[in-house]
């Protein structure tokens, strides 16, 4: 399928993995479409990077298609403009999530769209800015108001709708996990909030509860 692919056959390819059992998982998940996501991978490593192919497939509108698309493109390809439209279109969690994570971080317009995004009236759209602001916390935290982020992590986080909320939980676990300096803080406010703190949890998983999460982090890097 490598070269002359086009969408129809793409789409044709993505038909045939159609599982129900994998729909309706991914569905409790609030997520579209029933293509195992295993299956996906080796579509796209098969196909290799198509970045004509990747933006048809992104306008197809189909949940897979989409994270096919964002598998296969080149991500500094995009423009600023280009990303901010396709991640207001990205409104499933995994489409949404994967955009963010495999080509905004990759992008040279990700501090500029992480500013744009972190102020957002949507909150979909802001839970993408808080997300970028996560990885600037655990990998380049220079310039970084991180006290003033937790100011409003603790003003905002309970009420904040379920996506904004769990972004906002995951910037508030970094800095505690990151920043010894204000660990006790970010512990605090955790437990002042009570954020998924009855978040059904694996026995092999470790707690979304910031402060369960950054206390087994923060253990395992001790003993590591």
């Amino acid at each position: 399928m490598v070269g002359e692919t086009t969408v129809a056959e793409v789409m044709a390819e993505l038909a045939a993995l159609e599982d129900p059992r994998a729909r309706q998982v991914n569905e409790r998940h609030g997520d579209d479409h029933g293509v195992n996501l295993s299956r996906l991978r080796e579509v796209a490593k098969r196909l290799k990077t198509q970045q004509e192919l990747a933006r048809q497939l992104w306008e197809t509108d189909d949940s897979a298609a989409k994270l096919l698309a964002v598998l296969i493109c080149r991500p500094k390809a995009y423009g600023r403009d280009e990303l901010d439209a396709m991640l207001r279109r990205a409104r499933t969690p995994k489409v949404h999530d994967w955009l963010v994570n495999y080509v905004v971080k990759k992008s040279p317009h990700a501090e500029q769209l992480r500013l744009a995004w972190f102020a957002d009236p949507d909150p979909v759209v802001a839970s993408a800015g808080w997300a970028l602001t996560t990885d600037r916390v655990a990998k380049n935290p220079e310039g970084l108001d991180l006290a003033g982020l937790l100011d409003l992590i603790e003003a905002r986080m309970r009420d904040a709708p379920d996506r904004l909320q769990w972004a906002m939980n995951h910037c508030l676990a970094q800095i505690g996990i990151e920043h010894a300096q204000l660990r006790a803080r970010a512990i605090g406010i955790g437990e002042r909030l009570e954020v998924l703190k009855d978040y059904p949890t694996p026995p092999d998983c470790t707690s979304p509860f910031a402060p369960v999460w950054i206390a087994e982090m923060v253990r395992r890097r001790q003993e590591g």
